[in-house]
């Protein structure tokens, strides 16, 4: 069954941007999965086409309307099928990750609704249960681009997407832990060898480095997940 993106946005040219090209544009075109953005304007009541009005109780910028955007998400519910959950790309969501991704990656599709100005009537985030998800700690002018990054990273899960399915399994973050380095021909580089392990043949040993390298990569750059590891792992 095709993975199906819907895009609530205003601005649906956005898309598929970096999603047509590579792994992603290549599993679309083989229809992996598909994208349908949805113009929000398109559901604005009047002849001006108007999305948003001034937040209650004062302040600087523009919030999102709850009519327009209950007509927009019902219209993305009414085309939806099996399992679709929907997220608000917003700062103060819970920070996207690899389980995240590989979670989605089972589900029939998503529906990501894209933020603007200040963000949205909050009344539409209780009505709908919509769970709100961030890229990162930093404010972006919307949510097109981190939509983008979770489809990303959910597609290229996707069955039949990367070439070599053991790809997904050594990768960072695929066992909670950062990759190891990674190295090709020419064998010599600017003086710099390739590490000899590597060079050896024996498969055992280079898986033993690759751990090792794994570990203290992990260690050093990102201490918060090595302690996760280490609490979920009572060998380590």
């Amino acid at each position: 069954m095709t993975f199906a993106a819907q895009i609530i946005t205003l601005y649906p040219d956005m898309f598929p941007g970096p999603l047509g090209h590579s792994l992603a544009g290549r599993a679309r075109e083989e229809g992996i999965w598909s994208l349908d953005t949805i113009q929000l304007r398109d559901f604005a009541t009047d002849k001006h086409r108007t999305v948003d009005d001034t937040p209650a109780g004062g302040g600087a910028g523009m919030v999102l309307r709850a009519d327009v955007l209950e007509a927009a998400i019902n219209d993305a519910r009414g085309a939806a099928r099996g399992v679709m959950p929907i997220y608000y790309l917003s700062p103060r969501g819970k920070r996207i990750d690899q389980e995240m991704a590989r979670n989605l990656a089972t589900a029939d599709g998503v529906t990501l609704l894209c933020g603007r100005f200040e963000g949205v009537d909050e009344r539409v985030l209780e009505h709908f249960n919509i769970q709100e998800i961030s890229l990162g700690d930093f404010v972006m002018t919307g949510g097109e681009l981190a939509a983008q990054a979770l489809i990303d990273a959910t597609v290229r899960l996707l069955p039949g997407v990367l070439g070599n399915a053991d790809s997904a399994v050594e990768e960072s973050f695929s066992q909670g832990m950062l990759e190891h380095p990674q190295y090709t021909k020419p064998a010599v580089w600017n003086d710099r060898p390739i590490p000899e392990v590597l060079q050896s043949g024996n498969h055992k040993k280079i898986a033993e480095w690759r751990r090792d390298m794994s570990d203290e990569i992990t260690k050093t750059r990102r201490p918060d997940l090595w302690e996760a590891h280490q609490k979920s792992d009572p060998k380590k």
